[in-house]
């Protein structure tokens, strides 16, 4: 399985804080299943989770050379997940941010209560300039919660929606469980991923998650979600 959403680029944000935090989460993962991981610390301007591409390049070199002399079979690759910005577009330009794996594929996240206005003309304008828009777990944000039309909207703009696979578990709360399985019964959900943050995980979670996932979308259908879109991001 690949991961597309993942907090083990260690010290940054409020993810993993050290080295040895991030190696045993990423072994676990690997054991899993797991072979591709797509780390994507939390960027938000003028905040202190604003960690630059450089910065983050050289931690992830450190990170990779500790997967190496550990031998954990896992590759990890750079990302973002942006929290929503005005001028996205001059960050990416001014290397401030990153998309997944330097593709065209970029995670925005959305405040999570609230409302940020104008978000699908700032998305529209990504796409325009080639870009290929990911909403980070719409199932979590309050608005769409309360207004599921807003999923909707999104989806029929080509924004691809990125659920967390852990809300099948319920862990974002009752309206998210039910608004992820809103989305996976009308097909609407591309990427699955797993917003890991901290070391300690129920990996069993997952199985149980699967089997709630399959009661809505089909095996292959699944593997679209884990394996097949994933990979198309960093190939």
């Amino acid at each position: 399985m690949i991961d597309v959403h993942n907090h083990q680029l260690y010290g940054i944000d409020d993810g993993s804080t050290c080295l040895e935090d991030s190696l045993d989460v990423l072994k676990s993962m690997s054991k899993f299943g797991y072979t591709d991981v797509i780390l994507t610390p939390h960027y938000i301007r003028d905040s202190r989770y604003s960690s630059n591409v450089r910065n983050n390049k050289r931690i992830i070199e450190e990170l990779r050379e500790a997967l190496r002399e550990n031998n954990i079979n896992i590759n990890v690759y750079l990302g973002n997940e942006i929290f929503m910005d005005d001028d996205i577009i001059g960050l990416l330009k001014e290397k401030e941010i990153t998309s997944l794996n330097g593709s065209e594929y970029v995670l925005i996240e959305l405040p999570m209560s609230g409302d940020y206005p104008d978000y699908i003309d700032i998305f529209r304008e990504l796409m325009a300039r080639g870009c290929k828009v990911i909403l980070a777990h719409p199932e979590r944000y309050l608005s769409f919660q309360e207004d599921y039309t807003l999923c909707d909207e999104v989806y029929e703009e080509g924004i691809l929606l990125q659920c967390n696979i852990d809300s099948l578990n319920g862990k974002y709360g009752p309206e998210a469980e039910k608004l992820i399985k809103y989305l996976l019964k009308n097909k609407m959900v591309s990427l699955f991923g797993t917003d890991i943050h901290r070391a300690k995980h129920d990996y069993n979670d997952w199985k149980k998650a699967k089997k709630i996932a399959l009661k809505y979308i089909s095996e292959s259908e699944f593997d679209d979600l884990t394996i097949n879109n994933p990979r198309k991001i960093i190939s």
